[in-house]
C-alpha cells in the first residue's frame, strides 16, 4: 500500500506545497499508531531519539519557523539550556496533547501560507553561523524547508518504529487506514 499526495489544482502552488507538507506530517504521525505512551517514549537505539520526542520536536520546529515568517516572538522559544527538552516529553505532557498542539500549529501554518500576498514574499533569517548574514528566504522556501524537516524526521521515526516492533511504513499506512481519521 502506497501513500499518494492528491494533485493540486493547476496553478495552485500553495495547495501543492501544503499537501506535501501534510503528507510528511502524516508519515511521522503514523509511526505512533498502536503504541502506548511508554513505547512512543522509548529509545531502542544508542540515539536519544524517541518517537514522542521527534513529534514534539517537529511541532516546535514548525512553530518556530512560522513565528519567524510572521515576524512574531515564539512563545515556545528554546534556549541552549532547554534545547534537549524539545526532544522528549516533559513531566505531565502526553502524546495526545503534543499531537493537538501540532494540529493547531499546522492549521495556523496553512492559514498563514494561504494568506500571504505572494509566495515570493520574504522574511529575515535569524542570526546564526549556518545562515548568511542578513539572509532572507521566501514563503516558498519556508514550506519547502518544513517538508524537508518533516521528511528527514519521518525517516528517523521509521527506523525507530521498526526497531520497536518491526512495523514498516507500509504496514502503518494500512493500520492507520483501518483505524480511521483519528489515527
Amino acid at each position: 500500500m502506497v501513500t499518494h499526495v492528491p494533485a493540486e489544482q493547476y496553478g495552485d502552488e500553495r495547495g501543492a506545497l501544503l499537501a506535501f507538507a501534510e503528507a510528511q506530517r502524516g508519515a511521522l504521525r503514523r509511526t505512533l499508531v498502536g503504541l502506548t505512551e511508554e513505547q512512543a517514549a522509548s529509545r531502542p537505539s544508542a540515539s536519544a531519539l524517541s518517537l514522542s520526542g521527534l513529534v514534539k520536536h517537529v511541532a516546535e520546529t514548525e512553530l518556530n519557523w512560522l513565528r519567524l515568517a510572521q515576524q512574531r516572538p515564539n512563545e515556545r522559544q528554546r534556549t541552549e539550556e532547554t534545547w534537549g527538552d524539545s526532544f522528549r516529553l516533559a513531566e505531565g505532557e502526553s502524546m495526545p496533547e503534543v499531537l493537538a498542539f501540532w494540529d493547531a500549529v499546522a492549521a495556523e501554518t496553512e492559514g498563514f501560507v494561504r494568506s500571504v500576498p505572494s509566495m515570493d514574499d520574504t522574511f529575515p533569517l535569524p542570526a546564526a553561523p549556518w545562515f548568511p548574514k542578513d539572509g532572507k528566504v521566501s514563503m516558498r522556501w519556508l514550506v519547502l524547508h518544513l517538508i524537508e524537516e518533516f521528511a528527514r524526521h519521518a525517516g528517523h521515526a521509521d527506523v525507530i518504529r521498526e526497531s520497536l516492533d518491526g512495523k514498516t511504513a507500509f504496514e502503518l499506512v494500512a493500520a492507520a487506514a483501518e483505524a480511521g481519521p483519528a489515527a
